[in-house]
C-alpha cells in the first residue's frame, strides 16, 4: 500500500511499515494546501497525521484514500463527516499517551501549587522572595476531581492516589462498581465533581456533547481559589467563562491547550490569559515524551499493518454503533457460486437496503448461512423468491 506520513513517526515505525512491503512517502511538514497538493500528486490508500488537520477538500484530492490513522487519542483534527461519508475508515491510537499526559497533568498541579513557574522567573531575575512562595496548601489530603475516566483520567488518578489526594471523578460509562475498584468516589455529573474538589482536571474526549462541558454554570460551582488543569482540548472549555472565573473566583488554572493556539511548531503566541499571574500555558506537549511518541508510532504502523492483512481496522472511530436496519433476514444455502448474487439480486428488486452482512460457512465448506441487516419494507413474496433458488436450505426475516 501506498502510506503517506503527513507528521513526524518515529524512524522504527516507518521501518516496519516498509519491512512488510509498503511504499511510505514521508512528508512531515504537510498541512493546508500542501496536503491537499501532497495527496494529489501520491494518491495513496493511507494517511497517518499527528496534529495536521484533514478537512473534507484533503480528502477529495485522493481518491484512492482508504484509512486515516491519527497517531494520538483525539481526532477532531480530522473530517469524520466527510471521511464517513466517502467511505474512508479512520482510526486512532487510544491510550498509547496515557502515561505522558497524566505526568503533565501532575506536573501543572504542582506547578500551580507551589507556583514553580514564577519561582524560577524570580530567582532568574536575580529577586529573592521566599516569603511570597512558601504559601503553598500542598496536594496530601485534597481532592482531586476528574471529568473523565477513559485511559489518562485512570493514570492521573494513580498518580494523584500516589500523593495522598482523594479522587472524585465523573465519566459517562462509570458505575459504582468500576469507581470502587479503581479506588475512587463517583460523582453523578460534572457540576458535582466542580463543587467538591479542591482541583479539577478534565479528560475527556472531544466532542459535540462535551463542547464547552466546563461553562459558566461549571466554574460557579468550584470552590474559590481552586486550581484547574485542562490538558485536553480546548473546545471542552468555555474560555469566557474561565476568565471570569479566573477574575472572580480566584481559580488558579493551567491550560496545555487552548482556543487559537498556533498550528506552526513555532512562531507568536498571543491569549487573553496570557499575562493574568495565576494562569500558567505550556505548549500542547501533553503527549510529547519520547516514550509516548514511540508507542503512538507503533500502535499506528499495528493499524496499518492490520488493515492491510485483515481488512478489519483497529481502533476505529467512524463506523456506526447503530445502523438503520429494520430487519434481519437469515438465508442457510449450499455454498455455491452465484447463491449470494442471486438473493442480493433480488434485495435489490424489492428495494431492500443492505446495513450489514456476513455469511458463515460451515466445516467442510457444503454449507454456509448469511445473515443479512436491512433496511426496508419486507414482503413474503421476495422471500418465497429467495427460498425457490435451487441452492437455498431455509430463509427467515425477523423484525428488529
Amino acid at each position: 500500500m501506498r502510506i503517506l506520513v503527513a507528521d513526524r513517526l518515529s524512524a522504527h515505525a516507518i521501518e516496519v511499515l516498509e519491512a512488510a512491503g509498503h511504499a511510505v512517502l514521508e512528508q512531515p511538514a504537510l498541512g493546508g494546501e500542501a496536503l491537499v497538493a501532497a495527496l494529489a500528486e501520491a494518491q495513496p490508500q493511507v494517511l497517518i497525521v499527528r496534529s495536521t488537520r484533514v478537512p473534507a477538500e484533503a480528502m477529495d484530492a485522493a481518491p484512492s484514500l482508504e484509512l486515516i490513522v491519527r497517531a494520538g487519542a483525539g481526532y477532531d483534527t480530522i473530517d469524520l463527516e466527510a471521511a464517513s461519508g466517502r467511505g474512508i475508515f479512520v482510526a486512532n491510537c487510544p491510550g498509547k499517551n496515557a502515561d505522558a499526559v497524566a505526568e503533565l497533568t501532575m506536573g501543572l498541579l504542582l506547578a500551580l501549587d507551589r507556583r514553580l513557574p514564577d519561582n524560577v522567573a524570580e530567582a532568574r531575575a536575580g529577586r529573592w522572595n521566599k516569603a511570597a512562595f512558601s504559601r503553598a496548601d500542598g496536594l496530601k489530603g485534597r481532592t482531586l476531581g476528574i471529568v473523565g475516566l477513559g485511559h489518562i483520567g485512570q493514570a492521573v488518578a494513580r498518580r494523584a492516589q500516589a500523593f495522598g489526594m482523594s479522587v472524585l471523578a465523573w465519566s459517562r460509562s462509570l458505575t459504582e462498581a468500576a469507581a470502587a475498584e479503581r479506588g475512587v468516589r463517583r460523582a453523578s455529573d460534572p457540576l458535582e465533581v466542580a463543587a467538591r474538589a479542591d482541583a479539577v482536571t478534565l479528560h475527556v474526549a472531544a466532542t459535540p456533547e462535551t463542547k464547552h462541558l466546563a461553562n459558566r454554570a461549571f466554574f460557579e460551582a468550584m470552590r474559590e481559589g481552586a486550581l484547574f488543569v485542562n490538558t485536553t482540548r480546548a473546545s471542552v472549555v468555555d474560555e469566557a467563562a474561565l476568565a471570569w472565573a479566573v477574575e472572580h473566583r480566584g481559580l488558579r488554572v493551567a491550560l496545555d491547550v487552548m482556543e487559537g493556539e498556533p498550528a506552526a511548531k513555532e512562531g507568536p503566541f498571543a491569549h487573553p490569559l496570557a499575562g493574568h499571574p495565576n494562569v500558567y500555558f505550556t505548549h500542547h506537549i501533553g503527549a510529547s515524551t519520547r516514550q509516548a511518541q514511540e508507542a503512538i508510532a507503533a500502535e499506528a504502523a499495528r493499524v496499518v499493518t492490520t488493515y492491510a492483512d485483515t481488512g478489519h481496522v483497529p481502533n476505529a472511530v467512524n463506523m456506526a454503533t447503530q445502523t438503520p436496519a429494520t430487519h434481519l433476514l437469515t438465508v442457510r444455502h449450499l455454498d455455491r457460486v452465484g447463491v449470494l448474487a442471486a438473493v442480493l439480486d433480488e434485495m435489490r428488486l424489492a428495494g431492500w437496503n443492505v446495513q450489514e452482512m456476513e455469511n458463515l460457512v460451515f466445516d467442510g465448506a457444503k454449507a454456509a448461512c448469511a445473515r443479512i441487516r436491512f433496511d426496508g419494507t419486507p414482503g413474503e413474496a421476495v422471500v418465497q423468491r429467495i427460498q425457490a433458488h435451487p441452492d437455498v436450505l431455509a430463509v427467515t426475516l425477523l423484525a428488529l
